[in-house]
């Protein structure tokens, strides 16, 4: 049977991709170690895990409003107002099947075929692959150091920003006058934003500032991005919500009811209750010690230089110095040393390889380090 144009010419997302690889080779008896994504080893917070509990032992479950159950909207619009200061009424909330539902429904509400979207690269791949599905024109930019008047006026005209913040994979962390630049910029230009704060509980320096944290966040056409997945060690409870000006919530509710209606009335409760259980803070230390204790691994190569991140669970290594074919080292290094990491062509950038270092235990983050490192050297040695 002969598939539609759109689906023909697109590729599965190559994070999505080589994390169903690794999967594969362990079901097969392979020891891989996989650094290619960020699964957390915590368990959801005890308050998820009780309202699930609690979910369970009611009479039923009912189907909810397309856009989510009026409490918990009402209960994720009182989270955004007290811990993002972005002024959202229950109205301006949307109950999503993860964020990248949220995204595609914001892409598709917001923008036609041929509008051009901007994105800030390294990047998620699911920027720019939704962006294709979608037919509207991704155009790559260079993430700077620091986001400024000057860089914004030399960006195209487009109809969409996308920002991730904070970012993955370099896990830089916004501040308050990017963030004010950018809402400015917003105005004058008429270009809207669309803001994925997925990473907003794994700040390890510095503070999370929302764009959206502002009165007049709805004129300038902000949509607000979560996911309980990272912030609370929720991978595969698909729990995530967007925050919007009330027209683009109908508008995605729209779109959303013939391809998922509600998300499942248990995940909305669980997600409620991840979004009210507080900081994550013994995840975020042991996060901490981690991301240190690779940092101390790596110190000192000829070959890769790797930075502090202030926020996510990921490293970002820049390995251009060895190759800008990040696609074979990775491949070679996962033949290999059944070691997986992400390339950096995959985010956009070559040249870079991005380091997930919260699954499994310590010991196996340090051997599988301790692999990549004996690679990189091997290769050095012989170049």
């Amino acid at each position: 049977m002969d598939l539609s144009r759109r689906i023909a010419r697109s590729k599965p997302l190559a994070t999505t991709a080589m994390h169903g690889r690794v999967d594969a080779m362990k079901a097969c008896g392979d020891d891989v170690i996989d650094f290619s994504i960020a699964i957390s080893h915590f368990q959801a917070p005890p308050t998820v895990l009780d309202a699930v509990q609690h979910g369970l032992a009611q009479p039923y479950l009912p189907y909810t409003a397309v856009a989510g159950d009026s409490q918990i909207r009402a209960r994720l619009a009182a989270k955004v107002v007290k811990e993002n200061a972005i002024p959202a009424r229950p109205e301006e909330i949307l109950v999503t099947n993860g964020a990248k539902q949220a995204l595609y429904q914001a892409l598709y509400v917001m923008a036609d075929p041929g509008d051009t979207v901007i994105i800030f690269k390294p990047h998620w791949p699911a920027y720019v692959a939704t962006c294709e599905l979608l037919e509207l024109k991704p155009v790559l930019v260079d993430l700077p150091l620091e986001i400024n008047d000057t860089l914004l006026d030399s960006l195209p005209p487009a109809r969409i920003l996308i920002i991730n913040n904070p970012h993955n994979p370099t896990g830089a962390v916004l501040k308050q006058q990017e963030l004010d630049c950018i809402a400015a910029w917003m105005k004058r230009t008429g270009t809207r934003a669309i803001v994925d704060e997925s990473y907003e509980k794994l700040i390890f320096d510095g503070s999370h500032i929302s764009l959206a944290a502002r009165g007049n966040w709805q004129e300038l056409g902000i949509v607000t991005l979560y996911s309980a997945s990272q912030s609370y060690a929720m991978m595969g409870w698909r729990a995530g919500f967007a925050v919007a000006p009330a027209h683009l919530v109908a508008a995605m509710e729209t779109l959303q009811g013939p391809i998922t209606a509600a998300a499942p009335m248990l995940m909305q409760l669980a997600m409620a209750a991840a979004f009210e259980s507080g900081e994550p803070d013994a995840m975020l230390e042991d996060y901490r010690q981690r991301r240190n204790l690779v940092l101390d691994l790596v110190c000192g190569l000829p070959w890769m230089t790797m930075h502090c991140p202030a926020s996510g669970p990921y490293l970002w290594g820049d390995i251009s110095s060895l190759t800008m074919d990040t696609i074979h080292f990775s491949e070679q290094l996962l033949a290999e040393y059944a070691v997986a990491v992400m390339p950096g062509e995959a985010l956009g950038v070559p040249g870079y390889i991005r380091i997930g270092y919260i699954s499994d235990d310590v010991a196996t983050l340090r051997r599988g380090v301790q692999a990549i490192i004996h690679f990189g050297n091997r290769l050095h040695n012989a170049a």
